[in-house]
């Protein structure tokens, strides 16, 4: 199953390269091929490529494709960019809580609402007004934080990882004087370990379940 992943994994270091490289066209040229081709790995790895986990997985990761396209407008792209990720974190909210999750919300979820109050009384001052829509984007953040513990580990890996993603993203855009060394490489190295982890996660509960789902069909089809 993971070799099914190995060209978004490929793809994704030429393009963490690049941008460690600071070859602009070069990355210009990779990033909107990131989410394609984990959308295609995703779909080749599933094990039914219809349904509930394919269809919310597939928005989910569209929806990223969306904002990392829109991103790149240095422009009005950062608040498109932020309601497409803000609608991809949403899919895959209810994909976690409808067809992923085996056990409640960890209870070490609750540092999610925690570091959602410190982050935006930080970024608060400087945010203006978009002040409302990152609060509204953080706490979609928290959902998918929440909802993601109570998943496998590679999902409860992977939203941790879009909350480090999406915590630098903030912070260097909004907090003046910020700065930390290859800002935009620890962004995107965040980023696209949660997309493919998550994906990972997905797989793997869809893969385990097929069984039980299997056997549960073939018992109603007995029933006279």
């Amino acid at each position: 199953m993971a070799s099914r992943f190995v060209p978004y994994i490929v793809v994704s270091v030429v393009h963490l390269v690049c941008v460690l490289a600071g070859a602009a066209t070069l990355v210009a040229v990779t990033k909107p091929l990131l989410m394609p081709v984990l959308l295609v790995c995703l779909l080749w790895a599933l094990p039914v490529r219809r349904g509930e986990v394919a269809l919310l997985g597939s928005l989910a990761v569209l929806f990223g494709w969306l904002g990392d396209v829109s991103l790149m407008d240095a422009g009005p792209g950062f608040v498109i960019g932020l309601g497409f990720f803000l609608l991809g974190h949403l899919a895959y909210v209810v994909l976690f809580w409808r067809r992923m999750r085996f056990r409640r919300p960890r209870w070490w979820s609750v540092l999610y609402l925690a570091w959602f109050a410190a982050l935006l009384a930080v970024l608060a001052p400087h945010a203006g007004a978009l002040l409302a829509p990152l609060a509204a984007y953080g706490l979609a953040l928290v959902a998918l934080g929440a909802s993601g513990s109570a998943c496998n580990r590679w999902i409860s890996v992977g939203a941790a990882c879009f909350v480090v993603s999406d915590s630098l993203l903030g912070l260097d855009r909004f907090l003046p004087g910020f700065a930390l060394w290859q800002i935009d490489f620890l962004i995107m190295l965040s980023y696209l370990a949660a997309q493919g982890l998550i994906c990972v996660g997905i797989v793997r509960t869809a893969r385990s379940r097929l069984p039980a789902a299997s056997a549960v069909a073939s018992a109603a089809r007995l029933v006279p």
